[in-house]
C-alpha cells in the first residue's frame, strides 16, 4: 500500500485524487469481504492506482494513460486491467469508439476488476455514496445512460445486493 501511495505522490497525482483512491481502497475491501476468493492484495493495489492517470489528464483517457504510467513501474497485467477497466461499470467497444478511446472493451472481467470499478462508483470525492446517487449523477452527465445504468445495477446486484440480508 505504501508503495502505491508513494508512486501516486511521485507522479504528482493531486492530493484529492490520492484521498479518493484511499477511500476507494477501503470501500473495495468492504466489498471484497463478501468473497473468500477475492485477491485482496491485488484489489488494494488496483484501487490505489486506478486513477494514477489523473496525474496526466482528468478526461476519459485517464484510464488509458494510467495503464501507461503503471506499466512504466513494472505492474503486471492484473493491475493494469483494473486501471484500464475501472471507469463506471465499464465501457463497451462501441462506447469506446464514440468516446475516442482505443477501440476495445473496457468492461471489468475479473472479480477484482469488478470490485474496484464498483467501489470507485460508490465513492464521490472521498465520501461513500449509494447507488441512487450514482444513477442520478450519471443521468446528468452521460448521454443515453441507460446501458451504463443497467451495467451499474448488475454490478451492484452481483457484488453487494446478493449479500444483504
Amino acid at each position: 500500500m505504501n508503495r502505491e501511495i508513494e508512486l501516486l505522490k511521485k507522479e504528482n497525482t493531486p492530493q484529492n485524487v490520492i484521498e479518493h483512491s484511499k477511500a476507494v481502497c477501503l470501500k473495495a475491501m468492504k466489498i471484497a469481504a463478501n468473497f473468500e476468493n477475492a485477491n485482496r492484495e491485488l484489489i488494494c493495489k488496483g484501487s490505489l492506482l486506478h486513477d494514477i492517470g489523473r496525474s496526466r489528464t482528468h478526461g476519459i483517457t485517464h484510464a488509458v494513460r494510467g495503464v501507461e504510467v503503471a506499466r512504466e513501474y513494472g505492474y503486471g497485467e492484473d493491475v493494469l486491467n483494473i486501471i484500464e477497466r475501472h471507469i463506471g461499470a465499464g465501457i463497451t467497444e462501441s462506447e469506446a469508439k464514440k468516446l475516442g478511446l482505443p477501440e476495445k472493451s473496457y468492461v471489468p472481467q475479473t472479480l477484482e476488476e469488478k470490485i474496484v470499478a464498483h467501489a470507485d462508483n460508490l465513492i464521490s470525492g472521498s465520501e461513500e455514496v449509494d447507488i441512487d446517487f450514482v444513477i442520478e449523477k450519471w443521468k446528468r452527465r452521460i448521454d443515453e445512460p441507460d446501458d451504463n445504468i443497467k451495467r451499474l445495477i448488475e454490478l451492484d446486484n452481483e457484488l453487494i445486493k446478493a449479500f444483504e440480508e
